[in-house]
């Protein structure tokens, strides 16, 4: 029970410093140089620092709520919010990538081979659950059946 109370009560910190961690962008300076003591930081895609930052944390934020969401997430769809996920990582990706000069265009073509993977698995993970609830069907038991048929068939057929 505790650890339990403690890991929730973790999870709403990460969630409620999401807007803090969202607005660091206004801390970033705006030229094309940002230089500290600790390194030197040059954008060229983007007009400054500045707006790099905000195009960052812009993707970053809800890629990170998504990823708490489907770390957390007790219901039986949760695997579809894998694809959210993947846009925002690709989308960030594009963001951090210098070669990349234009954003935000051509994700949806990286996302259709992950969609055709995680649809019809959630489809599949939706029909069983709705069958066993619903139905009342017991898929272990309708799989033994059609495996009593098939020896049945094998049994008549020699």
């Amino acid at each position: 029970m505790r650890r339990s109370l403690l890991f929730g009560s973790f999870i709403a910190f990460l969630i409620a410093i999401s807007p803090y961690l969202f607005y660091l962008y206004e801390n970033f300076p705006e030229s094309k140089t940002w230089e500290t003591s600790l390194f030197t930081l040059e954008v060229t895609n983007y007009p400054d620092v500045y707006s790099a930052a905000w195009y960052f944390v812009s993707k970053f934020i809800p890629l990170y709520l998504l990823l708490l969401w489907f770390f957390t997430c007790r219901h039986w769809w949760y695997h579809i919010i894998l694809i959210p996920i993947a846009m925002y990582a690709f989308q960030l990706f594009h963001v951090i990538n210098d070669d990349v000069e234009y954003i935000d265009e051509t994700e949806i073509y990286y996302l259709i081979p992950i969609m055709f993977v995680i649809i019809p698995i959630v489809y599949i993970i939706r029909v069983k659950l709705f069958d066993k609830l619903v139905h009342g069907i017991d898929m272990k038991k309708l799989d033994q059946e059609l495996e009593e048929l098939d020896m049945e068939e094998e049994h008549f057929s020699k």
